[in-house]
């Protein structure tokens, strides 16, 4: 088997699985991209399977620490395995889950998630997107699912050197679905919504939420199909107003409340920019705020932007809460970490001229398992904080 020789003190010696082009010590057996490698450290010792990109900066991704073939019999283990972690998650139900998380379950640039009848693959590595048709055929075997369609729509997806599509790879293509999620319903394209149909990620997250929403003025920004504006309203919200610059996005939450008969929610179609901006201006003022923005850089090199972006934000939000309110705010960017969040957070606090006490931490929903030795599978922050009075 073709293979890379690692240098000393790469990252895959603490745990990482992947292998950068800079710690490459050499290369043998002139492997294609896409092939499985071997991977071997300086003194000719195996450190396991990887697959191979060299157009990508991530080299090699490591699936295994044995020497492995990727087969069809690997693909239904793999999944067999992650859906049995699903199965030990009581409160998550198995019907609306995330089913494999790329290197968190063994399948590096492999997302599979299962709405209902139907289910949702991605394939974010060149290895992966080669090996299309097996994946395909394991789930089939493991779920017999109606549909299986195809969201390779990742902007990701272009550091490997792949292209966009969705299609649908097997089975029949749905229509859109109307689902159940704590007593709310939300409807899903599947073809064609944002991720893979819903942010499976923050479903736990919008019950946790709303539990601050009783009584309250809310205003859910960056709301895309309306989840925290929706478990809000259900909540007993006093007023809630949900503001996205998506119009189908719009369209969407609209449709989920209506179908809910949580029609008092106001629908603000604008940049949350801009309409944090005016808000701010007319001294507004909200009980609750929830910013939940896309993620703001995909790249180290975007960092100090995006932070200036998320600290403009804040400031406004942060003007406008009354005291004893609460701020909700996420981060979906693993290039964001933990503590630069927190630090932008105070620092806006600062200028904003708030005290802040920190009330409550969120995480990505179980079914999107973290890997502590890959920090990248840990993506998403979220904090609840509340407005302390003048001392």
């Amino acid at each position: 088997m073709p293979g890379l020789v690692v240098k000393p003190r790469a990252r895959i010696f603490h745990g990482h699985d992947w292998v950068y082009a800079s710690e490459i010590k050499k290369s043998f057996g002139n492997p294609s991209p896409g092939d499985v490698i071997s991977l071997k450290d300086f003194k000719d010792r195996p450190l396991g399977s990887a697959i191979y990109n060299p157009a990508s900066q991530i080299v090699a991704r490591r699936f295994s620490r044995r020497k492995q073939v990727l087969d069809r019999d690997f693909f239904g283990r793999r999944i067999e395995r992650a859906l049995k972690y699903r199965q030990g998650l009581s409160r998550i139900d198995q019907e609306l889950c995330r089913i494999a998380w790329s290197e968190s379950d063994g399948l590096p640039g492999v997302v599979i998630d299962r709405y209902g009848e139907h289910v949702v693959l991605q394939t974010l590595t060149l290895g992966m997107n080669q090996r299309i048709d097996m994946i395909s055929e394991a789930i089939s075997e493991t779920f017999s699912p109606k549909g299986i369609i195809l969201r390779n729509d990742s902007p990701m997806r272009a550091a490997e050197g792949l292209s966009p599509e969705t299609r649908l790879i097997a089975g029949e293509a749905p229509s859109q679905q109307h689902l159940d999620i704590n007593g709310i319903s939300f409807t899903t394209d599947l073809m064609g919504g944002q991720k893979t149909g819903l942010y499976l990620d923050q479903l736990s997250n919008y019950r946790l939420v709303a539990e601050y929403a009783s009584g309250q003025r809310v205003l859910d920004c960056f709301t895309n199909q309306g989840g925290f504006a929706l478990h809000c309203a259900a909540a007993g919200a006093g007023q809630v107003i949900g503001v996205d610059s998506s119009s189908p996005a719009i369209s969407s939450a609209k449709q989920n409340a209506q179908r809910s008969g949580l029609d008092a929610i106001q629908w603000i179609e604008a940049n949350v920019f801009d309409d944090l901006k005016k808000r701010e201006s007319g001294a507004e003022e909200f009980d609750l705020i929830i910013l939940d923005p896309p993620s703001f850089t995909r790249n180290k090199r975007s960092l100090k932007d995006a932070l200036r972006g998320y600290k403009e934000i804040h400031l406004r939000a942060l003007k406008m809460l009354n005291p004893g309110g609460i701020l909700v705010t996420f981060t979906c960017s693993h290039h964001v970490s933990r503590k630069a969040f927190l630090e932008m957070v105070r620092d806006a606090a600062v200028d904003a001229k708030r005290t802040l006490r920190q009330s409550q931490t969120f995480a990505q929903r179980a079914d999107h398992p973290i890997n502590p030795s890959i920090p990248e599978t840990e993506y998403l922050h979220g904090f609840a904080f509340e407005i302390l009075p003048a001392w």
